[in-house]
């Protein structure tokens, strides 16, 4: 019955989106998971189906679940183990959410992932290199392989997340091949809708967690004790909801996103709330620079996941830009939360048992600085 009624929905389309769909350069069969039905919600739906490369990351599954919920078809691309990736299977209905094996150096494999999906997203991020993958493949290569592959494939809208201090001039690696990324998603697929995103904090961040590990180093090490670099994070439950609501938004097309918070910190005040938050005793030291990375440098022989790297070192240290001229998440119907609103939830679990139960409202917000 299914496969009958299928031709019907075509034949009932109007005749200027069927020409659309059938005229376009690449010929791409209608899918019934691209025609919306039903009311909106988890079980209707959306009529977007969607390939999310990185999806098994911090920011993917917020990507995934908002996604799910809306009645959206998820095509997982995953590298890890499957049970890895099984969190994600409940985040939409029944069949909603598909797992893919993928390669992100064979095309075919990125081919076979995109064919049937009308929108991508490109979420593919690593905090530290490995003798595998460094900067540039993750940030440069295999995002414009992806763009390029789907572009091919007649994908009608791709999301590329870069950073917003990526500047091929930064002292950091990760944050030069960002912009190297940003230059060649651009130039594989001009209609790219680029994002932009300050650091992310949530429950699982490497943002608020990592200055709160710091305790165990007896302080709270900082070049120039912080008081020269200016933060301006945004949470990541707001950057999900940008993501979506790109995609719904006709002329969102071809345009760069810069996503920030609503509030500005100095790197000092800011690790001092987070320590005030978690009812943990602040002892700050200003570090060299050189010091700092000699110490980094260290972490990084470590077999499993380093506490910071000497790029991070650098990342943590450089002031957030403010790009006034670039659209944000106010043009996509989103009001940032502030940090305040949401740190206890990052932070209880640092807590000794003792303040566990505390409220927020026993902390002093943390000091603003002026835009």
């Amino acid at each position: 019955m299914a496969a009958a009624a299928r031709p019907r929905l075509v034949r009932a389309l109007p005749m200027s989106l069927a020409a659309s769909v059938f005229h376009r350069p690449v010929q791409r069969q209608l899918h019934h998971a691209v025609i919306p039905h039903g009311r909106s919600g988890r079980s209707s739906v959306s009529g977007v189906v969607a390939t999310v490369f990185g999806a098994t990351g911090f920011l993917g599954r917020y990507v995934v679940n908002h996604l799910g919920r809306m009645g959206s078809q998820v095509i997982v691309p995953y590298r890890c183990e499957p049970y890895d990736v099984m969190h994600l299977r409940p985040m939409g209905d029944l069949g909603q959410i598909i797992f893919l094996e993928w390669n992100g150096r064979n095309k075919d494999s990125i081919r076979r992932a995109v064919e049937h999906s009308n929108v991508v997203i490109n979420l593919v991020g690593r905090e530290w290199e490995t003798k595998n993958f460094d900067f540039e493949d993750v940030f440069v290569t295999i995002p414009q392989a992806i763009a390029q592959v789907s572009r091919e494939a007649g994908v009608e809208k791709f999301i590329h997340i870069s950073h917003l201090n990526a500047d091929i001039k930064s002292s950091s690696r990760y944050l030069r091949s960002k912009a190297v990324g940003e230059k060649e998603v651009r130039n594989a697929f001009p209609e790219a809708i680029i994002i932009k995103p300050s650091d992310i904090f949530g429950r699982e961040d490497r943002f608020l967690n990592y200055f709160a590990n710091m305790r165990w180093f007896g302080g709270v090490p900082l070049v120039s004790l912080g008081k020269k670099t200016v933060k301006q994070p945004v949470y990541v439950v707001d950057v999900s909801k940008g993501i979506v609501n790109a995609i719904k938004e006709p002329d969102a097309t071809g345009k760069t996103f810069a996503f920030v918070g609503p509030n500005r910190y100095l790197l000092f005040d800011l690790v001092q709330y987070i320590f005030a938050v978690a009812h943990r005793p602040f002892f700050p030291y200003p570090l060299p620079h050189f010091a700092y990375r000699l110490i980094a440098r260290l972490f990084e022989t470590s077999p499993f996941e380093p506490w910071t790297t000497r790029d991070k070192v650098e990342r943590v240290h450089i002031t957030d830009v403010t790009l006034p001229h670039l659209p944000g998440l106010e043009d996509l119907g989103i009001q940032a939360v502030p940090l305040e609103l949401k740190a206890i939830e990052v932070l209880r679990r640092h807590r000794t048992y003792r303040w566990l139960a505390s409220e927020i409202e026993d902390v002093k917000p943390a000091k603003t600085v002026n835009v």
